[in-house]
């Protein structure tokens, strides 16, 4: 069996995002497993043909991203844009289940009710194991409700996208940032995409944490994994708390502030930290916590109705909110784009620095992502000399000590 090149790169880089794309295209050839510390990875079982790939490599997230989409409007930091505002879903239930406004939820709602798709392909918790995540296929409402909610682990959800594209009706896609960008690149050599997924959605990535992370929540709220039937990493609420519900219907809690600021915000893969479009610059519609500040211009993580930030970055997206909100499904209001700077402080730090985190890992002899049309230039000019050398130097510390 000759290695695959293009999984042999990523790997030795520590690129993969877990998308499963190259599984799909593969056809047999690539199976996905679970590696330590908790990540989704590939690996070849059987002979990849050429053609396989060359489509691979055209694609994988972890080999690069290409986001050029046009709009009127391109920000360094949040993308292109048609419409940039916050709001909510106008159901109550579908405001407090979903991690923050719903407003995600709401347009798949409408989306599905107005016939503009049949169903919905997104990530939902796995029955199986609570802590992880499975792809599922929903066609009404209550559905969508029911897989409302941040995921925070692993998940896949173009691991069988070619069966998809093959069967019956057009779908709503939603996933992480890479997801969406993988799916885009896919698109432009398989035409079967823009037939079947008239619709992307996307929500602002922190990053994926291991499940080694998933369980230090549970050891910390002392609930025994054997007995874990249920687990929401946050929502039912905005921001909600991490919850396990145990077997014999107790529950188990941690605040959003403890269970992704204190764990697993510090269990992310490494893909994630390098990456140039955690705010979904290839969806159609892109989501994301529309927090509040507190006195000190922080956000704060009290819990409050949610609040969502909207960005329509294409003419479909734009078409869909104004559609959603003249029916009545949400409601929003327009902003200035720099007002999601204040909301999103972490995402701000995590572009302006991207430049000098690519220079530390060429510096290391690792593999670099190939990225276009995200702004790493215009964005990294807005930092000073001083923060790109701690990063710069941060991350060649890790690299030595091998932390990453």
């Amino acid at each position: 069996m000759t290695p695959s090149p293009t999984l042999e790169r990523v790997a030795r880089g520590q690129l993969c995002s877990g998308c499963g794309l190259c599984a799909s295209i593969g056809e047999g050839a690539i199976e996905l497993v679970t590696v330590s510390p908790g990540f989704t990875r590939p690996r070849q079982i059987a002979e990849i043909t050429a053609s396989q790939e060359a489509r691979i490599a055209q694609c994988c997230p972890g080999v690069g991203i290409d986001n050029r989409p046009a709009a009127p409007n391109d920000d360094a930091l949040w993308g292109p844009s048609f419409f940039t505002g916050t709001g909510h879903a106008t159901d109550a239930a579908v405001r407090h289940q979903a991690s923050s406004g719903g407003v995600i939820s709401a347009l798949l709602i409408h989306a599905l009710a107005t016939g503009a798709v049949d169903y919905v392909v997104e990530t939902g918790m796995d029955a199986s194991h609570p802590l992880g995540n499975v792809t599922v296929s929903v066609r009404g409402p209550g559905d969508v409700t029911a897989a409302a909610g941040s995921r925070y682990a692993s998940s896949s959800p173009l691991a069988e996208i070619s069966a998809m594209l093959d069967a019956p009706g057009r779908f709503a896609f939603v996933g992480k940032p890479c997801d969406v960008s993988a799916l885009r690149a896919l698109a432009r050599i398989d035409p079967r995409v823009d037939a079947k997924v008239p619709l992307m959605l996307a929500f602002f990535c922190a990053g994926v944490p291991s499940g080694d992370g998933a369980r230090r929540i549970l050891a910390a709220i002392e609930a025994p994994e054997a007995e874990v039937t249920a687990f929401r990493y946050r929502g039912d609420g905005w921001p909600g708390n991490a919850t396990a519900t145990l077997a014999d219907g107790s529950t188990r809690s941690m605040s959003y502030h403890d269970s992704w600021g204190k764990i697993l915000s510090k269990e992310v893969q490494f893909r994630c930290k390098i990456c140039p479009d955690a705010v979904g610059g290839a969806a159609d519609v892109a989501c994301a916590d529309a927090w509040y500040g507190d006195a000190k211009g922080y956000p704060s993580f009290a819990e409050q109705a949610g609040r969502s930030l909207v960005i329509a970055r294409t003419s479909i997206g734009e078409s869909l909110l104004n559609a959603a909100r003249i029916t009545g499904a949400i409601v929003v209001d327009a902003i200035d784009p720099r007002e999601i700077d204040r909301m999103q402080p972490s995402q701000v730090r995590r572009k302006r620095e991207l430049l000098a985190r690519l220079a530390a890992t060429k510096v290391a002899g690792r593999p670099v992502p190939r990225y276009r049309g995200v702004g790493l230039l215009l964005a990294a000019r807005q930092a000073p000399v001083l923060q790109h050398a701690r990063a710069f130097a941060g991350l060649v510390r890790r690299f030595a000590l091998r932390r990453t």
